[in-house]
């Protein structure tokens, strides 16, 4: 890739420069998500992860001879939930196809996939990217088998083939060639995620492979037609999606400005490197020889059974985004971090029915967030329960304990445990409301710092100081609003 090129600042944040002008990057995914099931897709062979190779694989995923398919119900169900989370048309006729190819983890020679008719139609995906609330276009969902594993790194002549994740049941979810940037791509992967992982159709675990990304790109003048596009395989990580972006973009854009030509190809991206490579030529469709699967008859659904389904759908992020900013009057920043996962957003709720929806929110985002992260726990590891946290938030509210103390309870509550209210009492850690108190405690600092109350009559600043003095003498449990006001009093201010 040529590196002394010179390029001016592109007019537009989704353009790219180059030495001959800007440039448009367009982006199509195909995200392939493991459907959330405990057999697989056309066998009744466990779809459990971490088992010893070989293990979870029956007659049917093995291809032996004379053994038929026989389709899993609660994949066609899950398939049909994220169809209608996607807002996407359920079609009440699919076909499943025979995909033809030769590969050492593909037993049959083929892989049971759809092509022209699938289960799931077009649909869309709401995404916000620095402020501006894009629509992405999903072109299809479909049902298809997963393949087996190749082991490469277990002897230095063989390679060794694993089939436990043969025949496991994957939803190919395919967007329209919307996305403009990297990072709208990236916001694209974590919103469906967040989706899949809501309606319990996926787990979305990129570090199983049981969510990985195949992304299309190719790069464009303003206004021309498409360019040849690249596929990038398997991506799983949606920090490598940028990064493959970004330079798969840049590398297009070198060769077209050098005056070479962009091959139609599939590349792999190398994580270590941080650059794609080349795989081999780009298939077409008619190379995999695509025709109905005869063991197979069409797959053919009533609308109750779509309708019964859709009425048991949870509430989906945007919507629960909207409610919590109208119900607990919180901004989009927050609302977007507590909706991001479905328990958070079930933890906070809990602690914010019934409560100021700000001040839980808060507490929840900075204090509870913030430990988990620091000590690498999932919201259900938490020490401090929702109903825990809610008691300190009532603490709060109530006055019975002021913003330092309930930091301190917090820490007791998270390595302790115990009810908040019961540890406020038997500590003393209540909040010191009575003004004669305060007021006693205001008159023994000023009466020891004279020199401070000069500075503090020329400098109204300084009122700082003398509220941090009256705190420290009662153990941060004296009213903060209180001992200002008291202070203001006393000083003139």
């Amino acid at each position: 890739m040529s590196s002394q090129k010179i390029a001016e600042k592109p007019k537009s944040k989704n353009l790219i420069a180059g030495a001959t002008g800007d440039w448009e990057v367009v982006i199509g995914m195909e995200v392939h998500a493991q459907v959330a099931s405990k057999s697989k897709l056309f066998s009744g062979s466990s779809t459990g992860f971490g088992a010893e190779p070989n293990s979870h694989v029956s007659l049917v995923d093995a291809a032996m001879p004379g053994m038929l398919p026989v389709i899993n119900r609660e994949c066609i169900a899950q398939a049909i939930r994220t169809g209608l989370g996607l807002k996407a048309e359920i079609n009440l006729r699919s076909v499943f196809d025979r995909k033809n190819y030769f590969y050492p983890d593909l037993p049959q020679g083929y892989q049971i996939s759809q092509y022209k008719q699938p289960i799931v139609g077009e649909g869309e995906i709401e995404i916000e990217v620095d402020g501006e609330t894009l629509k992405i276009g999903v072109e299809r969902l479909h049902l298809e088998q997963d393949a087996g594993k190749s082991l490469h790194d277990q002897h230095p002549d063989y390679s060794y083939v694993d089939l436990n994740r043969s025949g496991v049941a994957l939803m190919e979810i395919v967007s329209r060639p919307d996305l403009r940037s990297s990072k709208q791509a990236q916001a694209y992967i974590t919103k469906l995620r967040t989706i899949l992982r809501y309606l319990g159709t996926s787990d979305g675990d990129m570090e199983k492979g049981n969510l990985r990304a195949d992304v299309n790109v190719s790069v464009r003048k303003p206004g021309d037609k498409l360019g040849t596009r690249c596929e990038i395989k398997n991506v799983n990580s949606i920090r490598f999606i940028g990064q493959a972006i970004e330079y798969e973009a840049r590398r297009q854009i070198d060769i077209i400005e050098d005056g070479g030509k962009i091959n139609q190809e599939t590349r792999l991206f190398d994580a270590a490197k941080g650059e794609t490579r080349s795989m081999r030529s780009k298939e077409e469709a008619h190379d995999y020889r695509y025709f109905p699967d005869p063991d197979l008859l069409p797959l053919e659904l009533t609308q109750n059974f779509v309708d019964e389904l859709a009425s048991g759908l949870p509430e989906l992020p945007d919507e629960k985004r909207a409610r919590f900013m109208k119900t607990f009057g919180l901004s989009g920043y927050d609302a977007d971090v507590l909706v991001a996962e479905r328990p958070s957003a079930d933890y906070f709720e809990t602690v914010a029915k019934g409560r100021d929806g700000k001040l839980a929110a808060n507490w929840v985002i900075n204090e509870l967030f913030g430990r988990l992260n620091k000590e690498g726990k999932a919201i259900d590891e938490s020490p401090v329960s929702a109903a825990q946290l809610g008691g300190i938030v009532d603490l709060i509210s109530s006055n019975a304990i002021s913003g330092k103390i309930a930091k301190d309870l917090f820490e007791i509550v998270w390595t302790e445990g115990g009810d908040p209210a019961e540890i406020v009492e038997t500590r003393g850690m209540k909040q010191v409301t009575d003004t004669g108190a305060i007021e006693k405690a205001v008159d023994a600092i000023i009466a020891a710092n004279p020199d401070k109350v000069e500075q503090a009559k020329a400098k109204p600043s300084m009122l700082g100081w003398f509220v941090g003095q009256v705190m420290k003498s009662t153990g941060g449990k004296a009213n903060p609003a209180a001992v200002n006001e008291i202070l203001k009093a006393k000083l003139g201010l």
